[in-house]
């Protein structure tokens, strides 16, 4: 799981980046294959919700080479009847078994001030559910390792959670 959850660190990032000055984001799907060859796609389709989906799909079904694939769309987290903007982050380990975890990147847009706040692990597997702190780690490599993204990052963030 350490690799997919720096994979997914290095496309919030850059999903993080291209929200920071006020656009849309389109879902971003990148995926790692069986040689190590990295691919991240932007999912262009007339309406967001379509794209959404269509990586979500993806997602599910995987390619038979891919070791590992990430989705990053811009959505929503409910919270006391309120909503809050947040990238949502679908990562999935296809091998040498399935695992999947789930993550949000709360964020604040632009016309209010562009603010970035503690990302929330969704969903984690099982043996990670008690201690999410390794995940976190290799989540924050990831962030680190997309230099253009992470300096974004690191310039809007608010050290709180909403």
């Amino acid at each position: 799981m350490h690799k997919i959850a720096r994979m997914a660190g290095f496309l919030a990032a850059h999903g993080v980046w291209s929200v920071s000055d006020g656009e849309n984001l389109i879902p971003l799907l990148g995926y790692e294959d069986t040689q190590g060859d990295r691919v991240m796609e932007r999912l262009v389709f007339d309406d967001i919700a379509d794209a959404a989906k269509a990586g979500q799909e993806a997602l599910q079904t995987g390619r038979q080479d891919w070791a590992r694939a990430v989705l990053v769309a811009d959505g929503y987290l409910r919270s006391d009847a309120r909503r809050i903007d947040a990238l949502l982050i679908d990562a999935v380990d296809y091998l040498p078994a399935r695992q999947s975890m789930r993550m949000a990147i709360p964020y604040r847009p632009q016309p209010q001030g562009f603010a970035v706040y503690r990302p929330k692990f969704l969903s984690v597997p099982g043996r990670y559910e008690s201690d999410q702190s390794e995940l976190a780690a290799a989540f924050f490599a990831g962030v680190d390792s997309h230099e253009q993204a992470a300096a974004v990052w690191d310039a809007h963030l608010i050290d709180q959670s909403v």
